[in-house]
């Protein structure tokens, strides 16, 4: 399932956030810092250390934002969130085709996260760069996106992508992986599905009665199938 959320930061924050990327100096280093075996030798990009106060403070303003997004929350059902990451991708710079590592170490912390689903979070306007387009590859095809700045896709962090090189300009993104409460990609689209029309058939004023025994049948199959 892949899922474009709108609006996840609104102008103001992502303005802020990139003022901090801008003046982060040394903080910016090779991205195949972070890559494995099978990533590094397709990777070229920057990306901000992910131990440094800029990556924590602004990762920080991300996560919080998360949390008050709905729809992320109803898409993901999100257990763990890896701490955001920022990165950088110049002229020239791109990510070949690769899969997402299963299992990451949270820095410091010693915690596994195992990355169900994967997601981006667009800092810089389409317009402001050519190329650098992420290429998600499923069973129905491959999916290019370029959003606008402030807005976010979530994806299957086992689908086969790749960022594609940049011309002009430069693609700054947050991403991130997320542990879902809910290991199973098709439970969870399931889930999703059955929130959003409980959310719809309540905005329409729908007959309360059907409407309370669906939430029911949402939360009791997610009390079957969460894994906390």
């Amino acid at each position: 399932m892949v899922i474009a959320i709108p609006d996840v930061l609104d102008p103001r924050c992502v303005a802020a956030i990139r003022a901090a990327l801008d003046n982060a100096g040394d903080a910016w280093v090779d991205g195949r810092v972070t890559a494995g075996y099978q990533g590094a030798h397709v990777k070229r990009n920057l990306q901000i250390d992910e131990t440094s106060a800029v990556a924590r403070t602004e990762g920080d303003a991300v996560v919080a934002a998360l949390e008050r997004n709905p729809l992320f929350i109803s898409a993901a059902l999100p257990h763990r969130v890896y701490p955001p990451m920022f990165n950088r991708y110049e002229h020239g710079m791109q990510f070949g085709t690769h899969v997402d590592g299963a299992i990451r170490l949270v820095p410091g912390s010693g915690t596994k996260l195992r990355t169900d689903l994967s997601a981006t979070l667009f800092l810089t306007d389409p317009a402001d760069y050519d190329g650098g387009e992420l290429v998600i590859e499923d069973t129905h095809g491959a999916h290019t996106v370029k959003l606008p700045a402030g807005h976010m896709i979530v994806y299957p962090a086992d689908s086969r992508h790749q960022i594609t090189p940049v011309s002009r300009g430069a693609r700054i993104a947050c991403f991130f992986w997320v542990q879902s409460l809910v290991r199973d990609g098709a439970q969870r689209r399931m889930l999703f599905d059955l929130d959003t029309a409980i959310q719809q058939l309540t905005a329409t004023g729908a007959d309360e009665s059907a409407r309370v025994r669906l939430v029911g049948c949402y939360h009791n199959l997610l009390r079957m199938w969460a894994d906390t």
